[in-house]
């Protein structure tokens, strides 16, 4: 099957990251890589059971800590956990108008180009995105998987400019493609997950061959590392993915 079709079959709540939580250590990582301190107003937009919001306010201090979730059971849970504004509702329809600092962790379009609207208009606030950046936005600082994006943003002249500022290298070879695809892996995943190297595989393929796609790949043949990784997806997973490379 095509590597789209084998994405549709996973349960949607997993591919949006609506019911992934990131481990602590991640989000402690994410926090000293945006500098989170005692002046920061800071909203978790999606913010699960709240354990960002704890670790926000007991170990960085913030001045303030908001939580936006449409899951009624996860808020619940955060008011258990944690002392702060917890409201649930679309984050469409929040006001957020006094962030500093925004973990925002969606993948769905829509929701995605409603936010741009929303985050425009916001005052020298760090929004904290995971994988990549925010649409047409030059990232501010990257430590990768982690990308800060900074009101006011700075807009990309292409995709090229942006992938490229992103993995702040002149070109993408494979080697590059798997280091960044495992950094990505290990940020979400728990300390014992068993599909991590399936992961990385799949994810390193996608990174390579947008990048092939762009023109901004290292060389014009496609190296052997690649067709090796290809060839296991489709011989020992039945996952097609050799489609999205254009000819």
């Amino acid at each position: 099957m095509k590597i789209e079709d084998y994405l549709k079959s996973l349960p949607q709540e997993i591919i949006s990251g609506e019911d992934v939580e990131l481990p602590t250590n991640s989000l402690r990582d994410i926090f000293r890589f945006a500098e989170l301190s005692e002046k920061d107003i800071f909203y978790h937009l999606g913010c699960g059971t709240g354990q960002g919001l704890e670790i926000a306010i007991k170990e960085f201090n913030v001045r303030k800590a908001v939580g936006i979730d449409t899951n009624k059971e996860k808020i619940i849970q955060a008011k258990k956990r944690v002392d702060c504004d917890l409201f649930c509702q679309d984050i469409s329809e929040s006001d957020i108008s006094d962030a500093t600092v925004i973990l925002f962790w969606f993948t769905d379009e829509a929701i995605i180009e409603k936010m741009m609207k929303k985050f425009v208009s916001l005052n020298n606030c760090r929004i904290i995105t995971i994988w990549s950046p925010l649409p047409e936005c030059i990232p501010e600082k990257v430590q990768f998987p982690y990308i800060i994006n900074e009101v006011p943003f700075k807009k990309a002249t292409d995709l090229q400019e942006q992938l490229l500022a992103i993995f702040g290298v002149k070109c993408i070879d494979f080697v590059t493609a798997w280091e960044f695809a495992e950094r990505y892996t290990k940020a979400i995943s728990g300390p014992e997950s068993e599909n991590d190297r399936f992961l990385t595989i799949i994810q390193s393929l996608v990174i390579w061959i947008n990048a092939k796609n762009l023109g901004v790949a290292c060389g014009d043949e496609i190296p052997e590392s690649i067709k090796t990784y290809i060839g296991i997806l489709r011989n020992f997973f039945n996952i097609e993915i050799e489609h999205l490379l254009k000819k």
